[in-house]
């Protein structure tokens, strides 16, 4: 295969159970004109033969297995290097696209509206037992996403669409950046072009202790203060995001054992707050 449509990067690291789930949710697509790139950095000889099954069975899986790893910045514009696509998607390995068309809309929406440089859409917030937890949608049209795109990510990365070429103007992921490299780029698209959110629930979003979000809560919320910093003049409510940042700050250096206890809960609520809609 040496062109497709929409190239779609996933990372892994070591999180072979849920691995096959997202490359499934991919293949099921209604349009065909893709193709996923796994980029696996990391000690898995599990997830190495998973991804081995599928390159054998699924000609548009591409797996690249790095011996020298690297931050997701850099990790993702290795992969967004190899890609072909002149669309850029994103889906975590442990998340999954619920919706079959999701590629599909996307492709056609960014054809048919030259002004639009990124698309995407909601997410259903799934715990460990596979429970839906909550349902939310990100602000639809662009004013509203810009209107409150300083005070946390506007887009649900998994669930992005963008112009590789746009992304090229913004110069990708922020390689210095230690977290939060997806919000840093939804803004800078944003500063390039429209942006546009689907009103619907592309998404299954895994909530649980293994998950990046926990995992990386330190070095995200020093990467915010950084992030609100870099915008604060291209985006409204500057002084709100900045204290949203330090509170986001000061939360992840409290005790383990509370944030863990507490973690899922405020992730909700979070993403409740900060949507257009919560179920």
């Amino acid at each position: 295969m040496d062109t497709a449509r929409a190239s779609i990067i996933m990372l892994t690291f070591n999180r072979p159970q849920y691995i096959s789930r997202a490359i499934e949710s991919v293949v099921r697509q209604t349009v065909s004109d893709w193709e996923l790139i796994v980029v696996h950095d990391g000690p898995s000889r599990q997830i190495e033969e998973i991804l081995r099954g599928w390159e054998a069975r699924e000609p548009r899986v591409r797996y690249f297995r790095r011996e020298h790893w690297g931050n997701i910045a850099e990790a993702t514009n290795f992969g967004i290097r190899q890609a072909r696509g002149r669309y850029i998607g994103v889906l975590d390995d442990d998340d999954y696209w619920r919706v079959p068309d999701k590629l599909e809309r996307q492709i056609r929406f960014l054809d048919e509206h030259a002004e639009y440089v990124a698309c995407g859409g909601g997410a259903v917030c799934v715990g460990e037992d596979g429970r839906e937890l909550m349902s939310y949608l990100k602000p639809e049209r662009d004013p509203e996403i810009k209107a409150r795109a300083l005070l946390a990510n506007p887009m649900v990365h998994s669930t992005i669409l963008y112009r590789r070429e746009a992304g090229q103007r913004a110069g990708f992921y922020d390689e210095t950046l230690a977290g939060f490299q997806d919000w840093d780029l939804c803004l800078k698209l944003g500063e390039l072009g429209k942006l546009y959110n689907f009103p619907e629930h592309f998404l299954a979003y895994q909530i649980w202790e293994g998950g990046g979000s926990f995992d990386a809560q330190k070095r995200n919320t020093a990467s915010a203060l950084r992030i609100v910093r870099r915008h604060g003049k291209s985006y409204r409510g500057y002084s709100a995001a900045l204290a949203m940042a330090w509170s986001y700050f000061v939360y992840a250096r409290l005790p383990l054992a509370f944030r863990r206890l507490t973690f899922s809960r405020l992730t909700q609520m979070k993403k409740a707050i900060f949507s257009r809609r919560a179920e």
